[in-house]
């Protein structure tokens, strides 16, 4: 057939005239739909990561709380557990990575030497042992999970799992363990002046932007590359 027959003619322009009320619904739909793909397409690019993480499931069965943009569950960044084949005791029944452990016995014996006994209180804690934590101590105290959240992790997302994370007291004033007031002890200061040479740092400051509560015994270990990765994204939000 010579060019210009019926075969080169849409389909849809064969059924309807120019101007038909065929036509004009044609039209109608066909934006209708364009729009409402470039929409689609425009939310997924923009935004993605809100989406999904409505989207995805809960990444802890029995908490009903979904990460944020960032990876964060109630303000804590996901962290993975330490390998057995890591872990070097520091204190009876308490383990910390070989490379944290280290720096760790290095800073007592020099804190030592200068009058400072600082008392290793917690350490490495598996995923499990925080879930009891977590989840056990929640329900003693009937809180909620942002509360809770406060003050501990959640299993998968706290620090202490990755063999970094160290809990320090001063030996000479127990009372002050875990409590606010460890800031106003010989060890906290021993440690404000010299943990950076040992390569540990506060993990909880006052007004941290992970809106985690105030922790002046908590202290990470980022001396060295792998350590320094696992953190990033907690100095990220920091800075």
């Amino acid at each position: 057939m010579q060019a210009g027959g019926l075969e080169d003619i849409p389909v849809a322009r064969r059924s309807a005239r120019p101007g038909s009320p065929a036509n004009r619904w044609l039209l109608r739909l066909t934006v209708a739909t364009g729009s409402l793909l470039l929409g689609l397409v425009v939310l997924l690019l923009w935004r993605p990561q809100p989406l999904q993480g409505l989207l995805a499931p809960q990444p802890i069965k029995g908490l009903n709380a979904r990460t944020g943009p960032d990876g964060r569950l109630l303000g804590h960044f996901p962290y993975p557990e330490l390998a057995p084949s890591d872990q070097v005791a520091v204190a009876p029944g308490l383990s910390l990575h070989r490379d944290a452990a280290v720096s760790l016995l290095a800073m007592q014996r020099d804190a030592a030497s200068s009058g400072v006994e600082l008392v290793v209180l917690s350490a490495f804690r598996s995923i499990t042992l925080q879930n009891d934590l977590f989840f056990g101590v929640k329900s003693e105290r009937n809180q909620s999970a942002r509360e809770r959240a406060m003050v501990s992790a959640p299993p998968g997302f706290s620090e202490h799992s990755t063999g970094y994370a160290v809990d320090l007291g001063d030996g000479r004033t127990p009372a002050t363990n875990l409590s606010p007031a460890f800031d106003q002890t010989e060890a906290f200061a021993w440690l404000q002046a010299h943990a950076a040479r040992y390569h540990f740092t506060l993990s909880f400051p006052r007004g941290n932007a992970q809106g985690v509560s105030y922790e002046p015994w908590h202290w990470r270990f980022e001396g060295s590359a792998e350590a320094l990765q696992v953190f990033e994204p907690a100095q990220r939000l920091a800075r």
